[in-house]
């Protein structure tokens, strides 16, 4: 059994690198139609506005959520996929988990994860689209840490759960999406492919899965993006028709491209820099 805590700490460190496209992804998803369409003219337009450490906004509330999310998604999926290890036998001595029963432990340890951070997300969203919207709605958080008490002090206790069921089932589907496929498709990769275990296979594992997890969740995302941002506290169903009225049906997939190019690598940077965690606990508990 591997610490409790390698997940949030690799994804934290994902969250440094991939930050300013996460920020880019959530403007564009907050945004009204006529603002800048693409993710190639939103980088400039946040520099232009708020120059670079524009690109780095909300990152204190990232990591707190990486911290808290992560940790909690990466720490039950572990500890369960050791629990529903099936035991070996004779005929079959290396055992492995059903792809089924991957999804559900993910799936399941997502959504833990989902309602754990979800002050943190709320957070986040807020930080990270607080520039793009008029003066007298912008919150102005310092920090997260900052950010987190004013919100309690200011909105009560209950601000810290908005969205919550959209972004923990957001959170399952991506969990299962992503942690369950990385499984999957790394198993696939050295058995069929007979791809040796090293980054190489990591990598490919992490992007299949990034794929899968963007395309799955994208919908989920996009709601709780404008959920969490809508500071008028609007009933899911009128901020659905705002985004169908927007976009059409394609507000499910708004911010698919940047959302890709941020899951992708942010995917990749976790899952590897997990792998390395436990083998650098592997080596280290051996000598």
């Amino acid at each position: 059994m591997y610490p409790f805590w390698f997940g949030g700490s690799s994804a934290s460190m994902a969250a440094c690198i991939t930050h300013p496209l996460d920020l880019v992804k959530v403007r564009l998803q907050v945004q009204k139609h006529s603002g800048s369409s693409s993710m190639i003219r939103m980088f400039p337009h946040i520099i232009s506005i708020e120059g670079v450490r524009g690109l780095y906004a909300g990152l204190s509330a990232a990591l707190m959520r990486q911290m808290t999310y992560s940790t909690v998604r990466f720490g039950v999926y572990e500890h369960l996929k050791v629990r529903c290890q099936p035991h070996p036998t004779v005929s079959n001595p290396n055992p492995r988990i059903s792809s089924i029963k991957l999804i559900v432990i993910s799936g399941l340890s997502g959504f833990i994860g989902g309602v754990v951070g979800n002050p943190a997300d709320v957070l986040n969203v807020r930080m990270q689209s607080d520039m793009a919207k008029p003066l007298d709605a912008r919150k102005n958080y310092k920090n997260g840490l900052d950010g987190l008490v004013r919100m309690i002090c200011e909105e009560g206790v209950r601000s810290t759960i908005t969205g919550v069921g959209p972004n923990s089932t957001r959170a399952g589907l991506m969990n299962a999406s992503q942690l369950a496929s990385y499984d999957i498709f790394k198993s696939i990769f050295m058995k069929q492919f007979r791809m040796t275990d090293n980054v190489v296979t990591y990598l490919a594992a992490s992007l299949s899965a990034a794929l899968v997890a963007t395309t799955v969740c994208s919908p989920f995302d996009v709601i709780k993006t404008r959920v969490m941002s809508d500071f008028n506290k609007a009933p899911l169903m009128k901020i659905l028709g705002r985004a169908i009225g927007d976009d059409g049906l394609w507000w499910m997939f708004r911010g698919w491209v940047p959302s890709f190019i941020r899951l992708g690598p942010q995917t990749a940077c976790t899952l590897v820099l997990f792998e390395q965690h436990k083998t650098a606990y592997r080596y280290l508990t051996k000598h």
